[in-house]
């Protein structure tokens, strides 16, 4: 049940979306999907585009619980969460320690360290130092420290003659990381439970336009693998999710090369704030397992509360 719900018949929900992260379109998709759902339910939905006034906003609202559809910057890293808190008003997903916590790609992996969970080598730089000489031996990667959704990947492949040039907006921490070869796949947790594995097929890297364009990428769900593949995989992630601290809903993505077997399986990241947009994998996820996007929104509804 939300913490601190009034009792009206209908009660009132913020659907915050939008905001001013460079996941901006994406949250929009995922915020209106996220509200009509809502609204098929029969609660009373106000959609809010999040920016410097939304305290302002909120007082003016008066929700009982909002719903938050951000992604990125500012809405999936501990920010709107500290307000929400401050403001008493219940929320879903994660809290301000789990969402900070994992939107930093370096303290996420010490924490997987710390539970056991196998990473890939990274090491974190400065975008001067990462445009004049290579970093790791390629291939490797490049991207912001705390980003989501492939904002801002460059893949530096085994024969690049120099390091990448980086676009100018490229934040001044970078991590570098290890390429590890083989398919990527990912796994939802919700309510506790890992739900089931998703094989994500793509033509090429598994970028932006491969994760929210229409046909950018494949899902087969579940994944066909041996049966001690899946077993970890649902294993790790439901550990990366309680290591964080997660609430809700998350999914964290893993990379397995085949030819090395468990010891080719290796996490990437934990998202507190999965896409909710018809082409995201969690809401697939959850309606392999039986549950509807319905039935998905209005459990992160009544799963909501402040002190997460």
């Amino acid at each position: 049940m939300v913490t601190g719900m009034s009792s009206r018949q209908s009660p009132k929900v913020a659907v915050l979306m939008g905001g001013p992260s460079r996941e901006r379109e994406v949250s929009l998709s995922s915020g209106r999907e996220c509200a009509a759902a809502l609204r098929d339910i029969g609660y009373n939905v106000v959609e809010v585009d999040a920016g410097p006034d939304l305290a302002a906003r909120l007082i003016e609202i008066s929700p009982d619980v909002v719903f938050n559809a951000l992604h990125g910057r500012w809405g999936e890293d501990g920010c709107v969460q500290g307000l929400l808190e401050w403001m008493q008003i219940p929320y879903t997903h994660s809290g301000v320690l789990a969402s900070s916590l994992a939107m930093d790609k370096a303290r996420t992996k010490e924490a997987y360290v710390a539970a056991g969970l196998p990473i890939c080598e990274s090491v974190l730089s400065t975008r001067e130092a990462v445009q004049a000489n290579h970093i790791l031996k390629p291939p490797y990667v490049v991207k912001p420290n705390r980003e989501g959704s492939s904002v801002g990947i460059y893949l530096v492949d085994e024969g690049a003659k120099g390091p990448p040039v980086l676009d100018s907006d490229m934040p001044a921490t970078l991590m570098v990381e290890a390429f590890a070869p083989g398919r990527e796949m990912t796994v939802a947790v919700m309510d506790g439970r890992a739900l089931v594995v998703t094989d994500i097929l793509t033509d090429g890297w598994y970028d932006y336009d491969a994760k929210y364009v229409e046909g950018g990428s494949r899902h087969v769900v579940p994944a066909d693998l041996p049966q001690e593949i899946t077993d970890a995989c649902l294993d790790y992630a439901l550990r990366a999710h309680n290591v964080l601290g997660c609430r809700g809903l998350s999914r964290t993505d893993f990379r397995w090369d085949e030819t090395r077997g468990l010891d080719g399986l290796i996490l990437l990241e934990t998202n507190t704030q999965p896409g909710m947009t018809p082409t995201s994998l969690a809401p697939e996820q959850a309606a392999h397992t039986g549950i509807s996007f319905l039935e998905l929104c209005k459990w992160l509804v009544e799963d909501a509360s402040c002190n997460r």
